[in-house]
């Protein structure tokens, strides 16, 4: 791509989105512990005056939790987000947003009654000018700060219990890193005590749920500061592989020639800096991330542990994943067994579904394999193969949903590990968004992978999801008014039959009239009822 093209996109300034929106990042809204902004369309918070929304208390889950985070209280993200806030707004509709001012996944337009259906695709399958604005579009959000959203760079017991803020400006796409790490950090004691058994995106039911999201946010703000509504996020399909054939500078960035554990200087990547990586020494300060640069992106693929990570995945491992017909087992956690969920996070060993910790499967296994920024948790979303990797995952997930088109009592409604129930808020996100709300097709969230789209069925399954989808809703119903119908029907039939029976045996000369007899105000009940 031109520089003057690059320098045009880095010129255009709009939203981004992310975690605290700076409309609530202040004194005053963190001692109210409210955060429901006004809607530019008309002012009002989160657009009551256009029926968009309104400002509510936050509705927590009661549902008992695991063992596996045996404190109450001593985390910020326990009961997300009450610490900070416990109203925001709720939308009406297919509105969304912190304040009500952008519509739901998979809907557009001012009124947001607009259904669209867009295709993630294979970055192999991108034409080449394709494939250089996607590069440019990451470029872009490395270096556009977020004009609606801040970050956290201390805990709430830091800020004084709100009466001294502590954020911090941040560019679009370390918003997403940042985020990614805060759902994944360790748990901040006192002293230099830390719980490291916790992770509210990661080694429990809410793995799949949580990165959908992250996702589909990511997605919406590159299509927001580009401007192009018709953006997706490309899939890498690492099925089978030999190596990371996206390492190279036409892609994601090529090894450097005298160092294999930076990328090379022909890449633009190889400028980006990385941010909270340094998770032992946030640690022993008590402190969270702050967002401070902390080196170039480290990659040297392939030369990982290999026995951890002996190969990257393949169709064989991803079928038997497939296979699996729990979603969740026992513990819900990284020891679950028979776990689809666990099995394609890559706890489990992807031929037996048995938990094997010491063993990195599908999905864990890309990370090892990567052997840098991307191999470390709380970090891994510094390196932009991260999007690539995750968005061929979820498509795995998407695989199972259809196959096994799981009711959404399937997902855990309690004892998960912390964060993971059905109907707990996903941390860090705001506006909120349960876990439970993305454990269902893809479709109904507004996009599909190119893989996986069955062309004569499209155009007839898109015409149907808005009206199937109001049938879910209502079947309960409709299954009653059939019962009902039923037995309306069988009384009526055996009246009916009850009198041809009467009036066969009456002869016509001596029939009374029908008004006159007594059938008559049988049969007018049974019909008005």
């Amino acid at each position: 791509m031109s520089l003057f093209a690059l320098g045009f996109l880095l010129a255009i300034l709009q939203l981004s989105s992310g975690q605290f929106p700076r409309a609530c990042a202040n004194t005053e809204s963190l001692l109210r512990k409210e955060c429901c902004p006004p809607w530019d369309g008309d002012g009002s918070p989160c657009g009551e005056l256009s029926s968009r929304g309104s400002c509510q208390n936050i509705l927590l889950s009661q549902a008992p939790l695991g063992p596996q985070f045996p404190f109450s209280g001593v985390d910020d993200r326990e009961d997300w987000p009450s610490i900070f806030y416990n109203r925001t707004c709720k939308c009406e509709g297919n509105f969304m947003g912190f304040n009500c001012g952008e519509c739901k996944f998979g809907f557009s337009g001012p009124n947001c009654t607009e259904r669209r259906l867009r295709t993630r695709r294979n970055i192999f399958q991108l034409t080449t000018s394709e494939k250089d604005k996607f590069l440019a579009y990451l470029n872009l959000a490395k270096n556009t700060p977020s004009r609606d959203y801040v970050i956290a760079t201390g805990t709430y017991s830091q800020m004084n219990n709100g009466s001294n803020p502590m954020f911090r400006n941040i560019n679009v796409y370390d918003v997403f890193v940042w985020m990614h790490y805060y759902a994944s950090r360790d748990t901040l004691l006192g002293g230099s005590s830390v719980w490291r058994d916790i992770d509210f995106a990661h080694e429990a039911p809410g793995f799949l749920p949580w990165h959908r999201v992250f996702l589909l946010m990511w997605e919406r703000e590159i299509q927001k500061i580009t401007g192009d509504e018709n953006f997706t996020i490309p899939y890498w399909d690492w099925r089978d592989a030999k190596d990371c054939v996206v390492c190279t500078d036409e892609y994601m960035g090529g090894r450097h020639p005298t160092n294999p554990n930076l990328l090379s200087p022909a890449s633009f990547f190889s400028s980006w800096q990385v941010i909270c990586t340094r998770s032992e020494e946030y640690n022993s300060q008590q402190a969270l991330c702050n967002a401070t640069s902390e080196g170039p992106i480290l990659r040297n693929p392939g030369n990982n542990d290999k026995s951890r990570t002996p190969r990257l995945p393949s169709s064989a491992e991803v079928e038997f994943c497939l296979s699996l017909t729990q979603y969740e087992s026992g513990p819900m956690d990284k020891m679950a067994n028979y776990s689809f969920r666990n099995t394609l996070e890559g706890f489990a060993d992807p031929r037996t579904a048995i938990s094997n910790i010491s063993q990195s499967g599908l999905h864990n296994a890309l990370h090892i394999y990567m052997n840098g920024s991307m191999s470390q948790v709380q970090g891994s979303a510094n390196d932009p193969i991260f999007v690539l990797h995750h968005a061929f995952v979820d498509s795995i997930f998407e695989r199972w949903l259809r196959r096994h088109r799981p009711v959404l009592e399937v997902y855990p409604a309690a004892n998960a590990p912390i964060g993971h129930n059905r109907e707990n808020y996903m941390v860090p996100f705001i506006p909120l968004y349960r876990n439970g709300e993305f454990f269902k097709p893809s479709r109904e969230l507004g996009y599909d992978y190119e893989y996986l789209q069955e062309p004569a069925l499209d155009s007839f399954q898109e015409f149907l999801i808005p009206y199937l989808e109001q049938v879910r809703q209502i079947w309960a119903w409709l299954v009653g008014a059939a019962v009902i119908g039923g037995v309306i029907t069988a009384a009526l039939t055996g009246l009916i039959l009850a009198c041809w029976k009467k009036r066969r045996g009456t002869s016509s000369e001596i029939q009374p009239l029908l008004t006159e007899s007594e059938d008559y105000n049988n049969i007018s009940y049974q019909s008005n009822f």
